[in-house]
């Protein structure tokens, strides 16, 4: 693995690689059972128009090693708009080369130019390297906050209301 890695936008025809990042990256965090999605999804949304979602590859000797998967946000107290990392993940060969490094990096460039206020992500609370980690770039966890999430039932139950 001694060739320079690259990172780069991904597109539709990425899709078959993303999906196998992702569902490697859940069954890292033991939610394997919990992956919905198919190839055919992300092509769909990365070939649209305006997508919600965008992703960067890293790759290496023609391998995908990694990839940070974002969308947009926007923040009411700031007024500006913001970069929300869903998933960054780099796979287990590639670990400690700065693969994790140089994708957060080109998101930080991205959310330069495109004047965001914040970068935000959540971790797993025992993801003890995950945490190390993002402190050591300046990261700081936010104590005070409880993530919610609402799920299809739920939404449908709500909207019904």
């Amino acid at each position: 693995m001694s060739d320079k890695f690259v990172i780069r936008s991904a597109g539709p025809k990425d899709a078959a690689a993303i999906l196998a990042l992702v569902r490697e990256l859940a069954e890292f965090e033991q939610m394997l059972d919990e992956v919905r999605a198919t190839a055919a999804d992300f092509a769909h949304e990365l070939a649209r128009p305006h997508p919600v979602v965008h992703v960067l590859l890293a790759e290496q000797g023609g391998q995908v090693a990694g990839f940070a998967l974002y969308f947009f946000n926007f923040s009411t107290f700031v007024g500006r708009k913001g970069i929300y990392l869903e998933d960054l993940y780099v796979r287990a060969a590639w670990r400690r080369q700065g693969i994790g490094i140089a994708l957060l990096a080109e998101l930080a460039r991205i959310a330069a130019l495109e004047d965001c206020s914040r970068m935000e992500w959540s971790v797993l609370d025992w993801n003890e390297p995950a945490i190390r980690f993002y402190e050591s770039l300046g990261a700081k966890g936010l104590d005070q906050w409880r993530q919610f999430r609402l799920t299809q039932p739920a939404i449908a139950a709500l909207s019904a209301r």
